[in-house]
């Protein structure tokens, strides 16, 4: 028998979001803070997804997300932070972004200021001077145009409307400063602007892509990618607690604007009356009315929560993304002297080609002046690398015992090119916790361990945040996609739309 709903509060559209990661809950304080009845309901004990940060054994480990940036006056965070009625984030502004190790024993340093530009003719030589003013200028172009909060891709005729405005106000203040390739970036790959670029330079790009954009320079956009290089110039912070202390204020914000903020709720299914959601329930057996439903979780985890409902968009997915990616984590406790005292805090090590699969990883150490992230004298280091989840379920389902093989040898892999930036890392190591994407499906409610978002080889590759009457989708499967910056774009815009389809006064 249906579950009914009778105690909706008309006055005041009840909205439940589903999932407090950074996407939903940017969206759930600014819905708070315009009047709107908003719960969050988290299946586990904290909330930030993929951009937790939980505890082991005396550290906190960042679970997947580790590089933080768009806090700069003006960008994303800032935008997030005036509107959900944060005073201040936890943050830090680092002085460097990151150390980068090519093949070859070419090492560069990814600096925010004026020092990138005697660094790049360091590492690559002048010949590289031309892609990266291309891409400087271009990322100028498109941020500015990012920040203006256009709903993409539209999907009603006013915002289609509100895209056409922003869009020839943006052309008639940029036009005489605006590159005539820039419409045909829209629909070429980043590789057309790295024709007969030194190895060591497209190795580079290539690794830095991967990490923000999930593709290489053969299929990442050329926009997108212009864009997604540029966080390091626009500055990296480190927070106060790990990356979960973005989510963690943005929960708080949740409450102070009058919402709730509900952990260990599982939501089991999204019920519906007259074709609308009219609420949810849990695990636990729990009904909780809904007039709008937003499901801060990628399209494979929605649908199993509708059942015979499913919209058609989601009714007719495909098992798994085509192109998508997983994680394999390595969690390191390691004594802090191993790490200098002026290095950076985050490392890419890059191997060889292909890249992910333990051939390039990411590295991300925990500030030597946070004292709740690792006891005394220690350090929390998270590693990642990108891989393949399908083979991981495919081996957990045929020979456990391979599997639990391949996890050593690619914990093995990780720690070997960790420790070319940070040597001696393996004998420092009093903890060592390895993970697999099985592990983003247990503890982030990531189906099939699917995670970073969407490759983005096009500016259409996101899905579009309305799925159906009164449902929504927030996170890093709508445009513009991966990063703590780029979902709490896309809560802003999710939450505008949603004032905008369901005005409240």
């Amino acid at each position: 028998m249906a579950t009914t709903f009778q105690t909706r509060n008309r006055a005041a559209p009840r909205i439940v979001v589903i999932g407090a990661g950074v996407g939903g809950l940017t969206t759930a304080a600014m819905l708070a803070r315009a009047g709107y009845n908003v719960t969050v309901l988290e299946a586990h004990v904290y909330p930030g997804g993929c951009a937790g940060t939980f505890f082991h054994q005396g550290y906190r480990f960042d679970a997947g997300a580790t590089l933080a940036g768009g806090f700069y006056p003006g960008g994303p965070m800032d935008i997030v932070a005036a509107q959900a009625g944060i005073a201040q984030w936890p943050a830090h502004a680092a002085d460097t972004a990151m150390d980068v190790f090519l093949p070859g024993g070419v090492h560069v340093t990814r600096y925010g200021d004026e020092r990138r530009f005697a660094e790049h003719v360091r590492a690559f030589g002048p010949a590289a001077d031309p892609f990266f003013a291309w891409q400087e200028r271009t990322a100028d172009a498109l941020w500015d145009l990012a920040l203006r909060l256009p709903p993409w891709p539209p999907q009603r005729a006013q915002e289609i409307a509100r895209v056409g405005g922003i869009g020839l106000q943006w052309l008639t203040q940029n036009l005489r400063h605006l590159d005539p390739r820039l419409a045909a970036d829209a629909l070429r790959p980043v590789a057309a602007h790295l024709y007969a670029a030194p190895a060591a330079l497209r190795h580079f790009v290539d690794g830095q892509l991967l990490i923000a954009a999930q593709a290489t320079s053969s299929s990442a956009n050329a926009l997108y990618g212009a864009s997604a290089l540029d966080l390091p110039r626009r500055g990296i912070v480190h927070l106060d607690g790990g990356m979960g202390a973005i989510a963690q204020t943005l929960a708080a914000a949740v409450r102070a604007n009058g919402g709730e903020v509900c952990y260990r709720h599982e939501v089991a299914r999204i019920c519906f009356e007259n074709g609308r959601p009219a609420g949810i329930e849990t695990r636990r057996g729990e009904s909780i009315p809904a007039d709008i439903v937003i499901a801060n979780l990628p399209p494979w985890s929605i649908k199993p929560l509708l059942s015979d409902t499913a919209p058609a968009a989601l009714s007719h997915l495909p098992a798994a993304p085509r192109d998508g990616w997983g994680a394999f984590m390595l969690y390191a406790g390691v004594d802090g002297a191993i790490v200098p005292a002026d290095a950076p805090l985050h490392h890419q090590v890059i191997v060889r080609e292909p890249l992910g699969e333990g051939n390039s990883v990411f590295v991300s150490i925990s500030p030597a002046w946070d004292s709740t992230r690792a006891p005394a004298s220690k350090r929390a280091i998270t590693i990642s690398t990108h891989t393949d989840p399908r083979a991981w379920y495919r081996l957990r389902a045929e020979d456990e015992s391979m599997y639990n093989k391949r996890k050593q040898l690619y914990a093995d892999r990780l720690l070997a090119a960790a420790e070319l930036a940070l040597p001696g890392l393996r004998a420092a190591a009093d903890i060592l916790l390895p993970g697999t994407p099985l592990a983003f499906q247990r503890f982030a409610r990531r189906v099939g361990g699917w995670v970073g978002g969407f490759p983005q080889t096009s500016l259409v590759r996101g899905w579009p945040p309305h799925l159906a009457p009164s449902l929504w989708m927030v996170g890093d499967s709508i445009f513009p996609g991966q990063s703590t910056a780029a979902v709490a774009l896309g809560g802003l815009r999710v939450a505008r739309a949603v004032v905008e389809a369901h005005p409240h006064h």
